[in-house]
């Protein structure tokens, strides 16, 4: 019989520890999980919730596509800690900028994926905070588009918004039933101007994504944003 994957559960992928230098002269700390064989023509760069509120790289979705991605869907995932932001990995120069001096952390990250990493099609997935800094910041013309987790919009603009409604790239929204930042009825209303917004409620789940049964639901919708004939996740350890 074999072993149903868990929370803790790391599967193999080539790992390594990067660091981000951004344009106002800052060092991020990060890491790369990529395929065993080396493709990283499919890749994902996290942006984590908010670090006042214990957000960082590892927060648990982001560390969870980590360790399973890579080999279970050949997606490379890129993480690291915005200014200021500390985890297992270390500490990220700076201090926190509210989302505003993030515009550089932003930035340099899409650089260092393209130009070090050499990944094909890159999509951004921020999480809470990491969605007002994908919405905001992320609009770099070789993205392929935005995945948003637990969307709070506490500081996108409706102008914002209507940038990706005419840049036409995709931008698909995960809103859980009990957001307490942001309920996916409260989201239809402040979404109005991204009319090309892919809008998923998802019945159950709360802000943070607690119980696999949520993260395998975030997962496969990245999956199946990303690179879809890897679908459907096994819930099973390969044997």
């Amino acid at each position: 019989m074999s072993e149903l994957i868990r929370p803790s559960t790391v599967l193999p992928a080539k790992r390594q520890p990067i660091t981000i230098q951004t344009e106002d002269g800052l060092n991020l700390v990060g890491e790369v999980a990529a395929p065993i064989s080396g493709d990283v023509s499919h890749a994902i760069l996290c942006l984590h919730p908010r670090p006042t509120h214990g957000g960082m790289m590892d927060s648990h979705i982001f560390k969870k596509a980590a360790n399973r991605l890579p080999a279970m869907a050949d997606i490379t995932v890129i993480r690291f800690n915005t200014r200021g932001t500390e985890s297992e990995r270390g500490r990220s120069e700076g201090e926190f900028g509210n989302g505003i001096t993030e515009k550089f952390d932003v930035e340099a990250a899409i650089e260092y994926s393209f130009n070090e990493l050499k990944v094909g099609q890159l999509w951004i997935v921020g999480w809470s905070f990491g969605t007002d800094l994908a919405l905001q910041h992320a609009t770099d013309k070789r993205v392929s588009g935005l995945v948003l987790l637990s969307p709070p919009l506490l500081t996108t603009t409706n102008e914002q918004l209507d940038f990706w409604n005419k840049d036409g790239r995709p931008v698909i929204a995960l809103v859980p039933e009990h957001d307490e930042f942001l309920n996916p009825d409260q989201a239809t209303e402040r979404f109005k101007p991204l009319k090309t917004l892919e809008f998923i409620p998802v019945a159950g789940a709360k802000h943070l994504w607690v119980g696999e049964p949520f993260v395998y639901r975030v997962l496969s919708e990245i999956v199946r944003i990303v690179n879809p004939k890897k679908l459907p996740l096994s819930t099973n350890l390969p044997v």
